[in-house]
């Protein structure tokens, strides 16, 4: 991380666009993100599916207890009803054993 910024450092002043690429990825970067309740609604629903990766279910199960008690939206956070909170030990589990039984399924009719 040292020589990542050290790096930026050296090239900021005489190539400041392309500093930005000397980074390391391991930097975070932080944003601010503003919906609607709809848009809200859309994507912790769609993203807080069991077939999700885990590290954005935690993000969206995150942002659904957040907009409850920290925003106090909680007539919002109620009203998605198709949010998965569960987290299943195994998120992928089920549905890699249905992309495994297809795989089977079409190589045996062949």
């Amino acid at each position: 991380m040292t020589r990542s910024r050290d790096l930026y450092e050296a090239l900021r002043p005489d190539y400041p666009e392309q500093a930005a690429y000397a980074v390391s990825m391991a930097y975070r970067l932080r944003y601010v993100m503003q919906f609607n309740a709809r848009e809200a609604m859309h994507m912790l629903e769609l993203r807080s599916a069991p077939q999700g990766h885990p590290s954005y279910r935690r993000v969206a199960l995150e942002m659904h207890r957040l907009i409850a008690t920290q925003a106090g939206h909680r007539a919002v956070a109620d009203a998605m009803v198709h949010l998965t909170t569960e987290a299943p030990m195994l998120e992928r589990l089920e549905a890699e054993r249905r992309i495994e039984s297809k795989r089977r399924d079409s190589h045996d009719r062949t």
